[in-house]
């Protein structure tokens, strides 16, 4: 029997798990907030990934603060749906984001950490959004949300 080795050139996307991350759902004024990180053109919900034994509302609160510098405790978020969808820029893995509302209707976001910019975006302009994001508007603008 010979040895395989596998390596990341031999694993599919298919075959990876979906990538696990959370995301704010912030409209203020028909706009919906989002987030551009450094080096990249792409705007992107607030939010990011799980840390090991976090809830998906734990995480999220945890990245709000890191990215944009607001703190929404997470018993104050509320889970509003979940997107599936084509993780942008990671050759056809798939991403599972779970969206949540909630904290205060007021915030003022900064960029912080990896945040390069931080924009609001509207129905008209979200060809510049990463693909989970376009789905996201899509059906906040079906809903009359935005």
């Amino acid at each position: 029997m010979s040895d395989v080795q596998i390596t990341a050139d031999t694993v599919t996307p298919d075959a990876l798990p979906p990538l696990r991350s959370v995301a704010w759902l912030h409209i203020r004024d028909g706009r919906l907030l989002s987030v551009r990180t450094r080096g990249n053109d792409t705007f992107y919900l607030p939010g990011g990934k799980y840390e090991p034994g976090e809830t998906a509302a734990e995480a999220l609160s945890r990245e709000l603060a890191e990215e944009i510098g607001v703190r929404v405790p997470a018993d104050k978020l509320t889970e509003a749906f979940t997107v599936h969808d084509e993780a942008h820029g990671r050759a056809g893995r798939r991403l599972h984001m779970t969206c949540f509302t909630g904290g205060p209707a007021t915030a003022d976001p900064v960029p912080g950490r990896e945040i390069a910019e931080v924009a609001w975006h509207n129905a008209d302009d979200f060809d510049v959004c990463a693909p989970a994001f376009r789905q996201v508007v899509r059906r906040l603008t079906e809903a009359g949300r935005l």
